[in-house]
């Protein structure tokens, strides 16, 4: 039996307990799919305490007059202004009379809900400035929601539903981001709404890294990938990828080797060839899948930092996802573009997409499986291997499988789904990422030798891998 202490709070008792706290008070500014979070707040009663006003410019030119102009209604950037611009009007006006006793804070919603034929993208961004404490620097909270409902009334009771539990975590579990982030979904489940981005600044998030709390949504299963650009910045899903040509390749990159750079640049190549699109146009990712990590794991998550540090150095973007199987990728991907997509893999990765086990959880099984990868603009670009046994080169053409499945293989290959890769860095080929992984640990140097030069900086300065500086020193002398 749950105590008092255990059981969760429902959203009405939520908004009742902020409206309770009369150290709390603020804006709340809301656009599209109605004022569904300050709603729940009017409903819990006791809102005069903690609500200075709200707001909903839903005209455009309404909108545009108070927040500025931007080129779309649905986005970070307009959610940003309209914080600015709440949360300076409300320490304005009420720092004389409120700054000494009150926490101010803005919420901040613009959504695009399901429109009548249901034809439209469904999603928003959500947002809380505010203090921790009176006359305190303000932080921040930024999140992207999509919604999953069917119809418009659920998605907008979703929207209400997660916009306080935002603030209610915020006020209260600031202190432990991972409690903040798993309370998010309290009162709903990831079928009615799926959350792709974090972002947290201020005093009151001191030391947080957002890569580690965007990663923490995808443990929790709150979303099925996370990206980072390659300067380290959280990105969101959506505006990163949004009618690119993207081209993907899968790895563990522990490290990036020679041999991963040259399976990109070869793919991005024939990608380009084969699709007719400038190689300036495509964007290239590398792909980290943290399937089955532990939820209590802090330590893994720090490992996929690393490795997510590691990739970006050489310049790409990186994401990192739950897809096992790589039709769920590829149907990630299509989501959010109509531009061709490539996905890079080698030839021994290739075998096992012709492995039936691979599917065992599809009706349809292989069939089911490949079809779903097999779609209109995706391509496979297949890197050539080296046989182990004696050292022949292999490439596509070498595969070889059951009757059945060589058929479907075949079709394959016809249809222009599998594209060879054959203007390669062949002597790249005896690489292998687990070998230079030992040698990092035991502080054998020819390590160096077998990653990028940006690469080897970024493991040597940041000690990663099990690099060891002092391992290095005690050889030199």
């Amino acid at each position: 039996m749950q105590t008092d202490s255990q059981r969760k709070l429902s959203t009405l008792e939520k908004a009742l307990e902020i409206n309770l706290d009369s150290s709390r008070y603020g804006t709340f500014a809301e656009i599209g799919a109605g004022q569904e979070v300050v709603r729940w707040f009017f409903q819990a009663g006791g809102a005069a305490g903690t609500i200075s006003k709200s707001i909903s410019a839903y005209d455009m030119q309404v909108s545009d007059a108070i927040y500025g102009s931007g080129e779309r209604y649905v986005s970070r950037q307009r959610l940003e202004s309209m914080l600015d611009y709440e949360q300076a009007l409300t320490r304005e006006r009420l720092r004389n009379s409120r700054g000494g006793e009150a926490c101010f804070f803005t919420f901040a919603d613009t959504v695009a809900a399901r429109n009548y034929r249901g034809t439209n993208e469904c999603h928003g961004w959500m947002g809380l400035r505010f203090q921790a404490t009176p006359n305190a620097p303000d932080n921040t909270v930024i999140i992207h929601v999509r919604m999953l409902d069917d119809n418009n009334a659920a998605q907008q009771n979703a929207i209400g539903i997660a916009g306080v539990n935002l603030i209610h975590g915020a006020f209260y579990l600031h202190r432990e981001p991972a409690a903040m982030i798993a309370a998010l979904l309290e009162n709903l489940s990831a079928e009615r709404v799926e959350i792709d981005m974090i972002y947290v600044a201020g005093p009151a998030f001191a030391g947080v890294d957002n890569r580690v709390l965007t990663l923490r949504l995808v443990q929790l299963g709150l979303t099925g990938a996370a990206m980072f650009a390659a300067d380290g910045s959280v990105l969101q899903p959506s505006e990163a990828l949004r009618k690119r040509p993207l081209l993907v390749q899968r790895g563990r990159f522990r490290p990036v080797t020679h041999v991963n750079i040259d399976i990109l640049q070869a793919s991005l190549r024939k990608f380009a060839e084969v699709n007719d699109v400038p190689i300036a146009d495509v964007l290239p990712i590398l792909e980290i899948s943290m399937q089955n990590l532990k939820e209590d794991s802090d330590v893994c998550l720090q490992d996929f930092v690393s490795r997510a540090e590691v990739a970006a150095a050489t310049g790409c973007t990186v994401m990192i996802s739950d897809f096992l199987q790589y039709h769920r990728l590829a149907a990630c991907l299509a989501r959010y573009t109509q531009a061709p997509i490539g996905l890079s893999l080698g030839l021994t990765t290739l075998r096992s997409l012709f492995d039936e086990t691979y599917y065992e959880d599809l009706d349809g099984g292989i069939l089911e499986g490949l079809g779903r990868l097999v779609r209109e603009q995706l391509r496979l670009f297949i890197y050539p291997c080296k046989n182990k046994d004696n050292a022949v080169i292999e490439h596509l053409g070498s595969i070889r499988l059951d009757n059945s499945l060589q058929h479907l293989f075949n079709f394959m290959v016809e249809r222009g789904v599998l594209v060879p890769l054959l203007d390669v860095a062949y002597q790249h080929l005896d690489i292998q990422s687990p070998a230079v992984l030992r040698m990092i640990a035991g502080g054998d140097d020819a390590w160096t030798e077998c990653v990028p030069a940006a690469v080897a900086e970024k493991i040597v300065a940041g000690g990663l891998f099990g690099y060891s500086k002092e391992m290095y020193l005690q050889k030199q002398g």
